[in-house]
């Protein structure tokens, strides 16, 4: 029986977005030869939506990725868009966009390559055979608690106030996220919080602990975030799973990139709970760097291989790409960003190139292999 064919909606974004984007759907498409059945439709979001129709979210764009089985997005954001009124900026399309869909659970794996181990702040010694899965509750806390604004208060001074807020069933899915990874790996979860400050975080240890008592086979440990931002750097080996609330993990997860030797190293997803995702790399938009073919596609060529995994249930095809990938760094092919101090790197579409190469071999490999 042929399968059936999959719909991604393609939202490149702005900066580098257009171009890393690319990148991932020529490796995609290199696979179609081989079984892959997918439809791409590209629609505009962020800035660029904002200049086109004054809305970063137009509602066809919403649309189409309501429909689609799953979502390619590049990065939005620039500093031409930056005194708009909050809600019409690039980075609520995003938000809007996890929102809307239901997108509660963002996966962050902060891999080392064997290759790259040099390229991490840390020494290669403290970072050799580094595999951390982060999990981020994606749609509560600080980012949408409500009440917030600015006000000026009766000294005429202006405020700003935002308020942390989570429910106990929110906090319940999420560790039921990180406890179903853990059970997938080596079966030890961190829960971070803030619980010797903040009630939010009191009520999260609380949740996270009633959960383990149905993940008697998975080892859960509790740790304040600023220890685990500080642990992180002193062992980060010690880490399989980390669930934490939305703020610290996009915090935690920004860190942790850098011991991999470049943000533009780390996929991403973000999923609802019934398995449909946004696919994404974790870096910005860099619009400084932005049409200088010099950003580095292998983030979002990841996000693409995360995608197959675990929306599209392809996991043949996504471990050829990750193989390609690995095959690219062994061949020594570096972006500028992971280049190390003597070596030649290569531009964003030679990376492309390279991985479109790797991708079709690796697909014809053994899964166990």
């Amino acid at each position: 029986m042929t399968a059936a064919m999959k719909k991604i909606a393609v939202l490149p974004g702005d900066g580098i977005g257009a171009e890393i984007v690319a990148q991932a759907l020529r490796v995609l498409r290199a696979l179609a030869p081989l079984g892959l059945r997918i439809e791409t439709i590209e629609a505009p979001v962020g800035g660029t939506a904002y200049e086109l129709s004054g809305d970063p979210l137009p509602t066809a764009t919403l649309d189409l990725a309501r429909s689609a089985d799953a979502i390619l997005f590049g990065s939005v954001g620039g500093w031409q868009w930056d005194k708009l009124a909050r809600d019409k900026r690039p980075e609520q399309a995003i938000l809007g966009l996890r929102k809307a869909l239901g997108l509660f659970a963002n996966l962050r794996p902060a891999v080392i390559y064997d290759e790259l181990a040099a390229a991490s702040t840390l020494r290669p010694e403290l970072v050799s055979g580094m595999d951390v899965l982060i999990i981020r509750e994606l749609t509560g806390d600080i980012y949408f608690g409500q009440p917030r604004g600015l006000r000026t208060n009766a000294s005429g001074e202006r405020e700003g106030f935002d308020t942390m807020h989570y429910a106990e069933s929110e906090i319940r899915r999420i560790a039921r996220v990180g406890f179903e990874a853990a059970r997938k790996r080596q079966r030890r979860l961190c829960s971070v919080d803030k619980a010797n400050v903040l009630e939010t975080s009191q009520l999260w240890r609380d949740v996270v602990t009633e959960v383990a008592a149905d993940y008697t086979d998975v080892a859960l440990s509790h740790m304040y975030v600023d220890n685990a931002a500080m642990q992180l750097l002193r062992n980060p080996r010690q880490f399989d799973v980390i669930v934490t609330g939305n703020m610290f993990g996009d915090i935690l997860s920004d860190e942790a990139s850098m011991l991999t030797g470049s943000i533009g190293m780390l996929p991403s997803a973000s999923l609802d709970a019934h398995g449909k995702g946004l696919y994404e790399p974790i870096h910005g938009s860099a619009p400084d760097i932005a049409g200088r073919d010099i950003a580095n596609p292998l983030a979002t060529i990841l996000s693409a291989a995360m995608l197959l995994r675990y929306s599209l249930g392809e996991e043949k095809f996504a471990l050829s790409i990750e193989r390609a990938v690995r095959r690219v760094l062994q061949q020594g092919l570096r972006t500028a960003d992971i280049a190390q101090p003597g070596e030649t790197s290569i531009g964003t579409c030679a990376m492309g190139d390279a991985v479109v190469a790797a991708v079709v071999a690796a697909a014809g490999e053994r899964d166990d292999a």
